[in-house]
Formats: C-alpha cells, sequence, structure tokens
C-alpha cells in the first residue's frame, strides 16, 4: 500500500500496477462513454458469451481486461488496428482488436466479435465538507434491485472517473457502481490529502448520493476500497450504515508499520541475515521519524543512523515504501522538499491504527490480500484478520499465495524485476459475490479462504 508517491522509475512502475484499476445529474441510457472519453471504452458482451473491457492506459495505449483476470496493452497500428501484448510485461501475445467506427460501438478481439453492453449512467456533482465531488453511477439496464458498489480511491491522484475499469465491469455483471473523483483530482475541487478521516466522510457523502441516485433500484450498498483505501472504508462503515466492505491488499496495521514491514520483507528475500535487517530497520525508523513529524524534527537521529550504516554492504538495497525517498538528502532539502514536492505527505495520519475501528465492526468485510506483496506486506494484516475472525466478527480473508500489490501475478525478470501477466485467477469473481450476497461461496482461484467463524465456503 502506498502511503506517498514514488520517485523513482522502478516504483513507478510499481505504483502503476497498484493503480490499475461531468455534467451534473445528466440521465443517460445509452452503450457510449461519457463525453470526452475515447469511444472505445466500455464493457462488450462477446459472441462467446465473455465480457471484454476495454479501459485508458497509458500514453497512447488502451488495456483489455476479462472478467477471468487476464490482461494485456493494446497498442495502435499505422494501419489502424490495434496489437495486444502480455499482461504489463510488453511483450506481444498474438492478440488483435479492431474497433467499429463510434456510432455502432463494436469490435472484433482475438477472432471473436462483440457489442458495447449499454448502461443506464448519471454523472453527479456531491458535497462534503463544502467541497464539490464528482461522481458517476453506472448501472445496469432494467428496473431490478441491485447491489451497489462505492468505490474508493487509494492513494493514486489520477481521475478514478477515467481510469477505474471496476466502473463497467461490475455492471456488466449485474452489480451497480458508483465512482468519483476524491477531492483534489481529476473534476472533484479541494486539495489532494491523505488525512483518512476527511476521506472516510468524503466516502459517506459518495455512498448517500449513491444510494439517492439509485433510489428504488437498491438492494444493498457497500464499499470497494483498493490499497490505501482499505484504512477509509472501515472508517466510513463505522460512520453511516452499510452491508458491506470488500478492502483489496490494505492493511490493518499503521503506515510506520507498512515502511517496517516492507523494509523487513525486503531485506530478507535479498538474503540479508537478522542482524543486518534489524540494522536497516533502525535507518527506517530515523527516516519515518522525520517524515511523521511532517519534514520539522528527527534529522539529527537521520544522520546519525546514515553515517552509522552508510558504507554496510546492505545499505544499497534498503528501500521500503517511502524511507528510500529520504536517505540521498541532507536536512536543507529535506525541509524544502517537505514543503514543495512531498507538502501533502503532512496530511497522512502515520501512527494511525485501524485495529480499534476494526474491533468495533459488525459489518460483513471482505479482506483481499497478496502473499507477494511488497507495499502492504499481508502477514500481520492477515494475523490480525484472522484473530478478528476468531473473536467472531463477520470477516472473510482471502489470501492469493503469489499475488502482488494489485492482486497481480508476476513472472520475474533476469534483473530479478517484476513482470505483471494478469489478475489472479477468481479476484474479480470474489468481488462481485460478495457485494451480491456478503459472503464467498465455491473456490475462487487458488486463493486459501478463512471464513466467518460457523461458516463453511
Amino acid at each position: 500500500m502506498q502511503a506517498t508517491k514514488s520517485l523513482t522509475v522502478n516504483d513507478k512502475k510499481r505504483h502503476r500496477i497498484a493503480a490499475r484499476i461531468v455534467a451534473l445529474c445528466v440521465l443517460a441510457t445509452s452503450a457510449h462513454p461519457a463525453v470526452g472519453e475515447d469511444c472505445h471504452i466500455g464493457s462488450y458482451l462477446m459472441a462467446d458469451g465473455s465480457v471484454l473491457d476495454i479501459a485508458p492506459s497509458e500514453g497512447e495505449t488502451l488495456r483489455w481486461r476479462r472478467f477471468d483476470g487476464t490482461t494485456g496493452a493494446l497498442h495502435k497500428t499505422a494501419a489502424g488496428e490495434w496489437n495486444s501484448t502480455y499482461g504489463w510485461t510488453g511483450r506481444p501475445d498474438g492478440k488483435s482488436a479492431s474497433f467499429s467506427d463510434c456510432d455502432s460501438g463494436s469490435l472484433k478481439f482475438d477472432g471473436v466479435r462483440g457489442e458495447r453492453i449499454g448502461f443506464k449512467v448519471r454523472n453527479t456533482v456531491f458535497s462534503s465538507h463544502d467541497t464539490d465531488l464528482a461522481g458517476r453511477l453506472v448501472m445496469p439496464l432494467g428496473e431490478s434491485k441491485v447491489p451497489v458498489v462505492v468505490l474508493l480511491h487509494g492513494s493514486e491522484q489520477d481521475s478514478a472517473l477515467d481510469t477505474f475499469s471496476l466502473q463497467r465491469m461490475l455492471p456488466a455483471q449485474g452489480v451497480g457502481a458508483f465512482v468519483y473523483d476524491k477531492r483534489g483530482t481529476g473534476r472533484s475541487a479541494g486539495t489532494y490529502t491523505q488525512d483518512f478521516s476527511l476521506l472516510a466522510d468524503d466516502a459517506v457523502a459518495a455512498m448517500r448520493e449513491a444510494r439517492r441516485l439509485t433510489g428504488a433500484r437498491l438492494r444493498r450498498i457497500g464499499y470497494h476500497a483498493g490499497s490505501q483505501g482499505g484504512w477509509v472504508a472501515p472508517l466510513a462503515a463505522e460512520r453511516a450504515p452499510v452491508d458491506f466492505v470488500i478492502v483489496c491488499f490494505g492493511l490493518a496495521v499503521s503506515v510506520i508499520d507498512e515502511d517496517q514491514e516492507e523494509v523487513e520483507i525486503e531485506m530478507r528475500e535479498k538474503g540479508h541475515s537478522p542482524a543486518e535487517i534489524a540494522q536497516a530497520l533502525e535507518v527506517a525508523s530515523a527516516a519515518e521519524g522525520v517524515i511523521a513529524s511532517g519534514f520539522k524534527d528527527g534529522f539529527r537521529q537521520l544522520d546519525a543512523a546514515r553515517t552509522k550504516y552508510a558504507s554496510a554492504p546492505w545499505y544499497k538495497d534498503l528501500h521500503g515504501n517511502y524511507t528510500y525517498m529520504l536517505l540521498p538528502y541532507s536536512e536543507t532539502q529535506l525541509r524544502e522538499l517537505g514543503d514543495t514536492q512531498l507538502s501533502w505527505t503532512r496530511s497522512t495520519p502515520f501512527h494511525y491504527d485501524p485495529m480499534p475501528v476494526l474491533r468495533t465492526g459488525t459489518v460483513p468485510q471482505l479482506w483481499i490480500v497478496g502473499g507477494e506483496d511488497y507495499e502492504a506486506p499481508s502477514a500481520e494484516t492477515s494475523r490480525r484478520i484472522k484473530e478478528l475472525i476468531a473473536a467472531g466478527h463477520p470477516f472473510t480473508l482471502a489470501s492469493y499465495p503469489d499475488a502482488e500489490h494489485g492482486m497481480t501475478l508476476f513472472e520475474l525478470a533476469a534483473d530479478g524485476s517484476r513482470d505483471s501477466t494478469r489478475y489472479a485467477p477468481g479476484y474479480f469473481a470474489m468481488i462481485r459475490d460478495f457485494a451480491r450476497e456478503g459472503r464467498l461461496t465455491g473456490t475462487y482461484g487458488n486463493a486459501e479462504v478463512t471464513m466467518p467463524r460457523g461458516r463453511k465456503p
């Protein structure tokens, strides 16, 4: 889980993976995307019965996703066709796509034709703490009652209205979705913040707006929250009633603990000894003190730790979630960064303990974690959620042993870096099923599921 923004090329890639996933109250029963979007964007019902989603991606590319978790990037050729590459590897996978004109809304993908699915769409602007936030309700066509999922941000600063593919993938499965740009991003007003309490109030306002717009069609409503949103959604559920909470690759520890856990797992996997890991954590603790103080204090301790260990062989491998960002800079430079590029970190509650809220939780919650997640190491969070389950809380834990942040699988490059290939099988179906019924049934790929006490899968 990324509480702070990355500065290196490698970490920008990791954040991007993590990240993957208006007019006022305009009603549109249409298969077309919102005004201003690429007309290719949408979910398509394929002739073989599957659903294919086309979403915007980086630069001039598009990203396709299937509900089974397979995905790839589409690159436009000079001839107007689109060639696909495997996952996020950049390696050709032999698939291609061609689109009809915008009005007809059809495509041909991997030799199979598809038609864009029509949804009932309402764009809206709602208010939270005197700040206007832009949102969108996307519903399956018809008049039947459906569950609605309110989609919460992680730490990203891009527009959820533009980028969140679940706003179409869930309605294509009969589940409504409400997506919104959090304050200071996209079409929403205000200043970007990582104040979990304020963001929880915004989530409650979004839920109430979704409830209002859905009206008589609402069967149940709850939150889906990825990464940083895992701290926000349980807070929001405590403040106003909902029917469920889904947390994906989130944490049940503090932001400080997150950095400590990431340092430890990275150093261990690079083969360093327990003594060396303890020394690395000492440096990390000093860096954490500086950033948690809002770049006002802790510089002497950080300088002492860096001086003590800078020549150690392991020092070059010290990273963490944000420790690495501080290591190259002097006190003067860090103070300047705290006033400029990293000023938004001052809104982050680094010592926030999520457990008191979780211990009082009575709403069914699904926690989906990855066993290979560097950014939100899952071991301690899994232990705590299992402890809550054993104590009788209506929580479910699903762990994909081979998944990283973003719930993607990966392959290792020659240099040891990771190239993501697809989403974990069953991941999207798990979100859909919990939104529908507040529980899981059957199996979901190789996920290891711990059910609420007394309940079997």
